[in-house]
């Protein structure tokens, strides 16, 4: 099972939370060979089919490394271009909670800008977020297997590159629907200040497209479906597991007013991800 929800962590971008893998655990066992243990690694890499900046009608195809795991009692947990640790480690029988500190690089126009008019205004600095995350998770909503999961982090760019804030927050439904199959529902979404917002969205004058100042706010909201399939048949026991994703996501305030979004793109932002992951 946790090849199956590391996977699935990493692949779904914004909807994996550290409570989810606690609740898989909770899966009866199946046979002899049971993989979350005190000590579990999963490792993989997937492909995303996905907008080529936030706000573009032109897509991409980049690939993604998965890897989560527990190890000293520190949970590793996927986040879309990097990971969180979970410090908390609660195994209790009721409503789980994660807390700890998450980091990941943001590339949005940094790289694979496919738009000429967007690419002369340049490529931008990669960020490098880092902040606490918070989460709660309810096993057991409506079958004894499920979970209903509120998750959110709250990072600042360390590397000087757009300076400013976000908020992340989510909530997943996950759910197994066989012995050797999974299914993640989730929303979420993103909350920027000042300093992002007009570092992505801002366009300075003089160029091809009309002078525009972009202030923080609601930066976009999305929905992702996700299914994963152990290829034993067997979520409890490691080894390989395929996962498919498909989102949603639509460009709110003004990321979605920005002349690269509203004159060079769309506001609405659609992905699809295959992946595989391995457990040991």
């Amino acid at each position: 099972m946790k090849s199956l929800f590391a996977a699935t962590g990493s692949l779904a971008l914004i909807c994996a939370t550290p409570a989810l893998a606690q609740n898989v655990e909770a899966l009866p066992e199946g046979g002899e060979d049971v993989v979350y243990d005190d000590t579990w690694i999963s490792i993989g890499a997937g492909a995303v089919y996905s907008p080529s900046y936030d706000g573009s009608d032109d897509y991409v195809v980049s690939a993604i490394p998965i890897i989560q795991g527990k190890i000293g009692g520190v949970r590793i947990s996927p986040r879309p271009g990097g990971a969180a640790l979970d410090f908390v480690n609660d195994d209790s029988d009721g409503a789980k909670i994660s807390a700890g500190v998450a980091a990941k690089l943001n590339r949005n126009r940094a790289s694979q800008i496919e738009d000429e008019v967007v690419l002369s205004y340049g490529e931008l600095d990669t960020a490098f977020e880092v902040g606490p995350t918070i989460g709660v998770s309810l096993p057991g909503v409506l079958n004894p297997y499920d979970s209903l999961s509120f998750n959110i982090d709250t990072l600042w760019d360390v590397a000087g590159a757009h300076d400013g804030m976000t908020v992340n927050p989510s909530v997943t439904y996950f759910t197994p629907v066989s012995r050797g199959a999974a299914i993640s529902l989730s929303v979420s979404g993103t909350y920027v200040d000042d300093d992002y917002a007009d570092y992505y969205y801002s366009v300075p004058a003089g160029g091809a497209l009309p002078a525009f100042q972009a202030d923080g706010g609601w930066n976009s909201v999305g929905v992702n479906l996700l299914t994963g399939i152990d290829l034993d048949g067997d979520l409890t026991n490691g080894g390989l597991a395929l996962i498919a994703l498909g989102g949603y996501s639509r460009q709110l305030g003004d990321s979605k007013r920005t002349p690269f979004t509203a004159i060079r793109g769309s506001a609405d932002q659609w992905m699809g991800a295959l992946g595989i992951g391995y457990t040991f």
